[in-house]
């Protein structure tokens, strides 16, 4: 592929991003809006009309851009925003603990209004923007040192809320976060209800930030406190020890519960065709009575003989085995997946590169629901036909997550075939091929939302044009190929490390 040249397209995002995107109240900086407001058809010389709620401040829409300020020097405009976001956190006894899924300024009194799924359609909050949010409070802290503002109290009060919200008791004993269709980035009726793999991986990530998080705040006042026993009374601090030894049981649970039950390459799916059904008792080889008839066909030619990948959910009797993009690399960003199984990832992602990839990397799930599926499961949403928006749509914000979790993989390999130089051709190759995809379609089209059709040529149906995830995604692509140490932003503590932490407070009682 011809190499396009970078500067003016680079030049022109960081333009959009910096000049355009940010939203203040009362002179402060409190996020990016989700689309840049267009003139109207009709009448270019008035103002713009509200267009949907692509004129708020989305939590989820909000990550690459607040990654991207953090790497550009920009750290004061994420803590800032991570504020605005605390400020909102529910404490209404029906959403108590909650982040909005979105929110914008009131003109008139210059107050944020948030949503918190009372507005939006379908009238499903958000559950991926309050596990975002823990994420990145890690990141801030991680990456600029400032641990004092996790110490803040409003900050360690802001993760009790989250937490009590995430850990309470459910109706069900597997560790995985059980939620409604349309409660993440697939936003619309997809059959994604249940336990959705970007949920899981999102939910892995937000306990293990938890408990750096709260131990940041411990050590200073329990580790090695003079106070010794005494400080246990506080019932703060008390509630503060039992979530982080809760979160650190639970994120080991899930990610055994995620490599025994969303994992599969060839080797598994051989297994799960010849387990027995309809058992009963605690040690049974199938615990969710899945039958031959509900693996499709397509899987074998899918996978291969070295591809492997996380499958979309786990149901009783009802496993979806669509690949969703966003949660596989998150499952590699944040080492939910072994070594050898991200490197059987991205060998499933390169034998399948032109379903993946297309004409617009990257499609955000393969294959999409069709006929009887896509009008019984998606209830005749027009949006979602397939190979368009969410079944099937091709979202260029999603190939900066591919980026980091392959280059975070080359610098973890000790095998010198993987070093950075030296990486996979093919792979490597996918990678710059994309990247220039990006830098050209991208202005050409005036930055839209997603791409539709089999190999997304074409412009989304109903695509909202300068998408400021659209447009950060190219800058955080360009600066991770040409920075790639950088790729270690998203890292999260290991297991090793969080069982660590978990110990230092095995010790202590209280009556």
């Amino acid at each position: 592929m011809a190499r396009f040249d970078s500067v003016q397209s680079i030049h022109h995002a960081r333009h959009l991003l910096y000049d355009k995107s940010i939203v203040y109240c009362r002179d402060r900086p409190v996020g990016t809006f989700a689309a840049l407001p267009q003139p109207r058809r009709d009448r270019p010389d008035a103002p713009p009309d509200p267009d949907l709620n692509y004129n708020e401040v989305f939590i989820r829409d909000n990550v690459p851009v607040m990654i991207y300020f953090l790497l550009d020097g920009r750290a004061d405009l994420l803590r800032d925003f991570l504020d605005t976001c605390l400020d909102l956190q529910s404490t209404d006894p029906q959403t108590e603990g909650i982040f909005p899924s979105s929110f914008y300024v009131e003109p008139n009194s210059q107050t944020l209004v948030a949503d918190y799924g009372q507005r939006a359609i379908g009238r499903v909050s958000s559950v991926d923007a309050s596990l975002w949010w823990p994420i990145l409070a890690h990141v801030y802290v991680q990456r600029t040192g400032d641990w004092s503002w996790s110490q803040q109290p409003k900050v360690q009060e802001g993760i009790q809320r989250f937490l009590r919200l995430i850990l309470h008791p459910w109706f069900r004993h597997a560790p995985t976060l059980y939620v409604p269709d349309g409660a993440f980035m697939i936003d619309r009726p997809l059959d994604v209800w249940g336990a959705p793999l970007e949920i899981q991986t999102l939910l892995y990530g937000a306990l293990l930030s938890s408990v750096v998080l709260i131990h940041s705040d411990l050590k200073e006042k329990v580790i090695g406190s003079t106070a010794g026993s005494t400080v246990l009374t506080d019932p703060f601090i008390r509630q503060q020890i039992w979530q982080l030894r809760y979160a650190t049981a639970l994120a080991r649970r899930l990610r055994r519960y995620l490599l025994q039950h969303y994992w599969i390459n060839g080797k598994t799916i051989q297994i799960l065709r010849r387990r027995p059904t309809d058992q009963y008792g605690e040690r049974v080889s199938n615990e969710y009575n899945i039958r031959t008839e509900t693996i499709p066909h397509w899987l074998q030619t899918w996978l291969g003989d070295q591809g492997g990948y996380l499958i979309g959910n786990i149901r009783t009797g009802r496993p979806d085995f669509r690949f969703f993009s966003l949660g596989n690399c998150l499952g590699a960003i944040f080492d939910v997946l072994t070594f050898s199984q991200q490197r059987a990832l991205f060998q499933l992602v390169l034998n399948n590169q032109a379903d993946l990839f297309g004409e617009m990397p990257l499609r955000i799930c393969h294959p999409p629901l069709d006929a009887s599926d896509w009008r019984n499961k998606t209830g005749y949403d027009s949006k979602n036909r397939p190979w368009c928006y969410h079944n099937g749509g091709h979202w260029p914000c999603l190939l900066w997550y591919f980026v980091v979790a392959v280059l975070r993989h080359q610098q973890t390999s000790t095998t010198p075939y993987y070093r950075f130089g030296h990486l996979h051709e093919s792979l490597w190759d996918c990678l710059q091929d994309a990247y220039q995809v990006l830098l050209k379609r991208l202005p050409e089209q005036k930055w839209p939302e997603y791409f539709d059709g089999p190999t997304g040529v074409w412009l989304g149906q109903e695509a909202r044009l300068y998408q400021t995830w659209t447009f950060t995604g190219l800058l955080l692509v360009h600066h991770f190929l040409n920075k790639p140490a950088d790729a270690t932003v998203l890292d999260m503590p290991g297991l090793r490390s969080i069982l660590s932490i978990e110990a230092q407070y095995q010790d202590l009682r209280w009556d």
